[in-house]
């Protein structure tokens, strides 16, 4: 639970797992995750999916991630909000568009360049 490099990438991978991640469909080998599942709430939903990615944001910025990462990591998460609010359209694109993934990629990047002890080997 602390605030070193380490900590934060442990605490924003579990959540992107999670929010992205968590579990397969049944009869196929697609993963899923609560915002696709808490998505399906209209405008509610995808109010408290973009608040939970929101963090992830906010972690990247204590991490001292340029303002410019930032913006565009919050703008992932805005994107997906907008169109996860259209009925029907946007479950379905909850299901293939994945902001929360792309932002721990950026995290990682991140992390990899300027606090390489942090790296794990992926599995």
């Amino acid at each position: 639970m602390g605030n070193d490099p380490q900590s934060i990438r442990r605490r924003v991978e579990a959540l992107e797992m999670i929010l992205e991640r968590s579990m397969v469909i049944p009869g196929t080998n697609y993963r899923i995750g609560l915002d696709t599942i808490i998505g399906l709430v209209p405008v509610l939903g995808d109010i408290i999916t973009a608040a939970m990615g929101s963090y992830i944001v906010w972690e990247a910025r204590n991490l001292g991630i340029p303002k410019w990462k930032l913006w565009h990591m919050m703008g992932r998460i805005g994107f997906d909000t907008a169109v996860g609010a259209v009925p029907l359209l946007g479950d379905a694109f909850d299901v293939l568009y994945r902001s929360n993934t792309k932002n721990l990629k950026t995290i990682k990047k991140h992390l990899d360049r300027h606090h390489p002890e942090t790296r794990v080997i992926d599995h």
